[in-house]
């Protein structure tokens, strides 16, 4: 680790250090290190808990924190990754290369590059400032969000606030940027729903259809009853949810045979117009409504963790959005469209938005960031800091 976290390139040193840790979820290999041996010297009280459950991997997680006045502003973020995949990567994807003005690695864009930002910024404000600067700073890490999200930022929440940890709003680094920085902002997330549906027959020779009950039928006429009619519209702020059937599995390896039970899975992602529960009540309502008394059906709706969310527009991302407009000339969008995030756990503890690095080569091989954008994005977050701590 470089001794001089505060040079121009300090974003850069940073998210080398991290992308050099295989941290393949669940694994950390060394990144949370990286973060708490930056941390430490300026002052920051790092904790590492390592959250348990049954039947999921254990993980470690780092809270550190400094001052314990209010305001409290907290930065948020996963140093675990994907796999590197398949297929040749220009460079190693765990070296941290740069060529051509971009670094390379795992994690790069998702999201070792946004907490590197974080952590320079975080540490550039402090020696300008001192510790006295009117308020708090906290991060929160976890190594559990490409995973099954048991171990991590849930978790770690719950931890902190045992021992008296209250945040006023969260920023977290996510790559929410599609090709340009400073082009979007996420306030809020759709919800994610999973269902599994099977329609059962009777299992029979073909040549004796009057014997047998195939179920295909049935679970195409169910299949069209679910996406016969939209969700809904929209709202305000969020895009109509939307079904999408990932799978439609019968198993049938024989020509002849009239198979017993046929097979779906979907998945939804919902605006703020619904919970899961209401959500799981308005499928199962046109299931059972196609079906009538002609097919037989089960529907097993998967545990959701993930609910629709709204950080309201406010001072605080007002706040945010003059300090990209500053440092990028672009006034970003207030979004939130993609997949979940672990802002969805943040959200019970504080108003939270996102924004981070382009995230066009996340999870892709060859995954990359300008090298000029970790600057420019540790300025974007100096810049919230100031403004968020103006002092005396």
């Amino acid at each position: 680790m470089p001794a001089d976290h505060h040079a121009p390139d300090a974003a850069l040193r940073l998210a080398q250090a991290l992308i050099r840790c295989p941290s393949v979820t669940p694994e950390d290999r060394g990144a949370l290190d990286v973060i708490a041996d930056a941390l430490r010297p300026a002052g920051f009280a790092v904790e590492r808990p390592v959250f348990s459950e049954p039947g999921y991997p254990d993980t470690p997680n780092l809270y550190a924190r400094i001052g314990q006045e209010e305001p409290c502003l907290v930065f948020a973020g996963h140093t675990d990754v994907v796999p590197e995949g398949e297929g040749a990567w220009r460079h190693d994807p765990f070296a941290g290369a740069v060529a051509d003005g971009m670094l390379y690695g795992r994690g790069a864009a998702d999201m070792k590059g946004g907490i590197a930002c974080m952590l320079a910024a975080t540490l550039a404000f402090l020696e300008r400032r001192g510790p006295a600067f009117g308020g708090s700073l906290a991060f929160l890490i976890t190594g559990d969000e490409e995973g099954p999200a048991v171990n991590g930022t849930v978790k770690l929440l719950d931890w902190a606030r045992t021992r008296g940890g209250r945040f006023d709003h969260c920023v977290l680094g996510e790559p929410t940027n599609p090709g340009r920085l400073g082009e979007m902002i996420k306030i809020g997330r759709r919800g994610s729903l999973t269902g599994k549906l099977t329609v059962l027959g009777r299992q029979g020779h073909v040549a004796y259809p009057h014997k047998a009950e195939n179920p295909i039928p049935g679970l195409l006429r169910l299949a069209s009853a679910l996406v016969a009619a939209p969700l809904d519209t929209g709202t305000a702020h969020f895009d109509a949810s939307n079904l999408e059937f990932t799978t439609i599995d019968v198993g049938n390896a024989a020509t002849n045979v009239i198979p017993a039970t046929a097979r779906a899975t979907f998945n939804v992602r919902f605006n703020d117009d619904w919970t899961a529960e209401s959500l799981g009540a308005e499928i199962r309502r046109r299931l059972e409504h196609a079906a009538g008394n002609a097919v037989r059906f089960n529907l097993d709706l998967q545990p959701s963790n993930a609910p629709a969310f709204l950080t309201r527009p406010d001072g605080f991302v007002t706040l945010v959005s003059e300090a990209i407009r500053a440092e990028t000339g672009l006034t970003p969008t207030l979004s939130t469209t993609g997949g979940t995030s672990d802002a969805r756990f943040i959200k019970d503890a504080c108003p939270v938005i996102e924004f981070g690095l382009v995230g066009e080569t996340m999870h892709q091989v060859d995954e990359c960031v300008a090298v000029a954008d970790l600057e420019r994005l540790t300025a974007i977050y100096e810049r919230v800091l100031e403004a968020y701590f103006p002092g005396s």
